[in-house]
């Protein structure tokens, strides 16, 4: 009877699993259309992008609707640099992600492993600012950063990543609570400062969490639209997000094709460095006491 009972058992555990895993993978398909109808845009000719019933399938793959996205001229600003604004794009990136990952690892350092008068309830402010909507501060930023002169500049969009994000604060505030006192103590004894435990204890313990916040940055930094619209003046300075513009028009005649072909190949870096960096994602997600 009691083996009866294990049957039983293993038979109901295996059939959970096995309709998690469908659950899942029809989540996952419902998620993937929109990525999928994208793609079969890029690859279309025009005259079946609007067609009604749609064309999943074209009648005929143009896979150069890539290559003539890169080099599209539009009728309102004529060429489009692509190249140019996926070259500024990156560097706005990798600043962003550089100031971020250093500044929040840092003030999370001083939240999570050092004792100050005043610590918790500064946390607490630090967290009440994730409630301000972006709309209350998007004006005095503005005047702060013109009265600065950096209006038509790169810098109001990497520049505050120097000053930290609540979210990625309390990320690796909760993670570096997790490592052991105890190592930071023997560090101290063999004659380590601060900011040399910080930087040879802490930040090697921390990849997986680190990877997280520049991840998340990256993302932000890449797709940011908002930004880049109420700062940059030039076309030259434009980035991906923003470029993307440059392919509709007011008066008609959108080439969707070539459209989706862009938007494929901005977010395709999203997904290159996503695939490479899950693991540590995962892991940095896990151990951070994030659900």
């Amino acid at each position: 009877m009691a083996g009866n009972l294990l049957k039983s058992n293993r038979a109901r555990k295996a059939l959970t699993i096995s309709a998690t895993h469908v659950v899942l993978i029809l989540l996952g398909i419902v998620f993937a259309i929109p990525l999928l109808w994208m793609v079969s845009t890029a690859v279309k000719p025009l005259e079946e992008t609007m067609k009604a019933p749609p064309v999943w399938i074209p009648s005929e793959f143009q896979w150069g609707n890539f290559w003539k996205a890169i080099s599209y001229k539009s009728e309102q600003l004529g060429y489009i640099p692509f190249l140019v604004y996926a070259r500024n794009t990156i560097v706005i990136t990798l600043l962003t992600v550089c100031g971020s990952v250093f500044a929040n690892s840092l003030v999370a350092y001083a939240f999570a492993r050092l004792k100050w008068w005043g610590r918790d309830q500064f946390f607490a402010v630090t967290l009440a600012t994730m409630m301000v909507p972006f709309p209350v501060t998007m004006v005095p930023t503005f005047s702060l950063f013109r009265w600065l002169g950096w209006v038509g500049t790169f810098k109001p969009l990497w520049v505050p990543a120097f000053f930290g994000s609540a979210f990625s604060i309390f990320l690796l505030r909760q993670f570096f609570r997790t490592i052991p006192m105890e190592l930071s103590e023997a560090a101290k004894i063999d004659g380590a400062s601060e900011f040399q435990i910080f930087l040879n204890v802490i930040i090697p313990l921390s990849k997986p969490a680190l990877a997280v916040v520049a991840l998340f940055t990256f993302m932000g930094a890449w797709n940011d639209f908002m930004g880049p619209l109420i700062y940059l003046i030039d076309q030259e300075s434009f980035t991906l997000a923003l470029g993307l513009q440059s392919y509709q028009t007011t008066h008609g005649g959108t080439p969707w094709n070539l459209l989706m072909a862009a938007s494929f190949l901005v977010i395709l870096p999203i997904i290159v460095v996503f695939f490479f960096a899950q693991k540590l994602f995962i892991q940095g997600i896990a151990t951070s006491g994030l659900k």
